[in-house]
């Protein structure tokens, strides 16, 4: 295929960045607390990342475990952590709440997409929790900035997910599938032949690109090996 794939690598700080550019990431996704499935990182850690690195940065907005906002004074610490990472040069996010029914919780998006005031997103994996992610697509389908689903097709993972990932490919351009799919979430090299043939063009790994675990650092090498791959 003509058309370069995204790779999306998780960062947790400047070492991890750099050797993910090295290793051919287009885009990382900066986080703190892996224990936690990832929450907002501190403003240092995102200046000093920026500094580090010249490719995309998308900042987690999240800033406790699950997908629930956590009420009013969740959004507004929510709100709050935007701002300030907007301030200090952040311009690519990546956030997604659901509400008690297992829909999005638009009060708590549309609130960030207002405070965001055009800045690209994507919505993480709470689409794997939702009660029905064709109606949550729907219901976003014209959230300003959004441009991109993290997916794994099921909550337990791609070997679980591949057949709606796939099913989802294939209604690309519909309403509510306009986004772009990016898979991510328990994702293998051998997924990739089946996803890439299917018209997926957006790929992301945290623990694939760290041979030591989460206790250690992301290898280039790693990175490269999906590089490669993911180019062939």
């Amino acid at each position: 295929m003509s058309k370069r794939a995204v790779l999306e690598v998780i960062a947790l700080d400047i070492e991890d960045a750099v050797a993910a550019q090295a290793g051919g990431a287009d885009r990382l996704e900066l986080i703190t607390d892996i224990a936690a499935d990832g929450l907002t990182p501190p403003i240092g850690t995102f200046a000093g990342i920026r500094a580090a690195v010249d490719i995309s940065l998308r900042v987690m907005l999240r800033l406790t475990d699950g997908f629930e906002a956590g009420g009013a004074e969740g959004t507004t610490a929510l709100v709050r952590a935007a701002r300030e990472l907007r301030g200090a040069g952040a311009d690519e996010f990546v956030f997604g709440f659901l509400d008690d029914a297992g829909g999005a919780d638009l009060a708590v998006v549309e609130r960030l997409v207002e405070e965001l005031d055009g800045c690209r997103w994507t919505f993480h994996r709470a689409i794997d929790r939702a009660a029905d992610r064709d109606a949550l697509r729907k219901q976003l389908a014209d959230q300003p900035g959004l441009d991109a689903y993290l997916t794994a097709g099921s909550a337990a993972g791609v070997d679980d997910g591949l057949d709606e990932l796939l099913t989802e490919a294939a209604r690309s351009g519909e309403p509510g599938y306009e986004p772009r799919i990016m898979v991510g979430g328990g994702l293998r090299l051998d997924h990739v032949p089946r996803l890439r043939a299917a018209g997926v063009d957006a790929f992301h790994i945290g623990g694939a690109a760290r041979p030591q675990g989460w206790t250690g650092p992301v290898s280039a090498t790693a990175v490269q090996r999906w590089r490669t791959a993911l180019d062939a």
